[in-house]
């Protein structure tokens, strides 16, 4: 049977991961790398596939702490339906401030009225410097990369290194900013999009060039709920703009 039409089902509830061609190269890659660097985020993602087999626990239970999370909850997708932050502006609203602003800015131009032109600059300007702000946007925008299943989007929004990681609910942490996308394709696999997600109780903090959000997210599909996730995302700012750095959810049983 070729590579390429071998698709696992693994024994996750709604969940469906397509062993394709890239799999392989992207696990060859990584092999004629440095073993001892990635051993460790390469056994997180096998067990995607072994544990449609049942196999992944026993084989690497050494490797991967699962915890008492249920398998029922592992590898769920989530894509931004609402924001609430209890009265304050929300990522959703300053991003379609930033964008107002900068149609404003273009109109002003054309129309050559560089006076006006001047005060949105510094609009959008103080828009960027603040940095609780930036911060949510940034988070925003994380969130609307999952409702198309944007991988582009989500390649642009994180931080390029050896430093990034993800833990997705119920699954040990993944490293590296290629295993991290790599991650994000096996949590897409065989989903119509969009999918929704509500965001609540949103929290944000920064100090310096390091941001936080805390929130709840309450996934939804085509008449499934996988309950709620307890998620932090951790932003680092990088020549003036914020990336992604850290995404952890966890699965919140009350």
């Amino acid at each position: 049977m070729e590579i390429s039409n071998l698709l696992i089902k693994p024994r996750f509830p709604h969940y469906y991961l397509s062993f394709s061609c890239w799999t392989a190269s992207f696990v060859i890659h990584y092999l004629n790398m440095s073993l001892g660097a990635h051993l460790s985020n390469l056994l997180n993602l096998l067990y995607y596939l072994l544990a449609s087999f049942g196999r992944g626990p026993s084989l690497l239970k050494k490797v991967i702490p699962f915890g008492k999370a249920s398998r029922s909850h592992l590898l769920k997708t989530c894509h931004v339906k609402s924001e609430d932050s209890e009265g304050t502006l929300t990522g959703e609203s300053i991003i379609m401030n930033k964008q107002s602003l900068e149609r404003e800015l273009q109109n002003a131009i054309d129309e050559e009225n560089y006076a006006r032109a001047a005060k949105i600059r510094d609009s959008l300007r103080n828009l960027q410097e603040d940095s609780k702000a930036s911060v949510l946007a940034a988070n925003a925008q994380f969130y609307n990369s999952f409702r198309n299943g944007d991988l582009v989007t989500m390649q642009a929004l994180w931080s390029k290194g050896d430093n990034v990681c993800v833990v997705h609910p119920g699954v040990s942490g993944i490293s590296g900013y290629d295993l991290v996308m790599g991650s994000w394709e096996f949590v897409w696999a065989d989903y119509e999009f969009p999918l929704q997600i509500e965001v609540k109780d949103v929290q944000v903090n920064v100090r310096g060039d390091l941001g936080y959000v805390t929130c709840i997210e309450m996934v939804k599909t085509k008449g499934k709920s996988w309950g709620r996730q307890f998620a932090t995302n951790v932003f680092e700012k990088i020549n003036g703009q914020w990336f992604m750095c850290i995404h952890h959810a966890s699965y919140v049983d009350l």
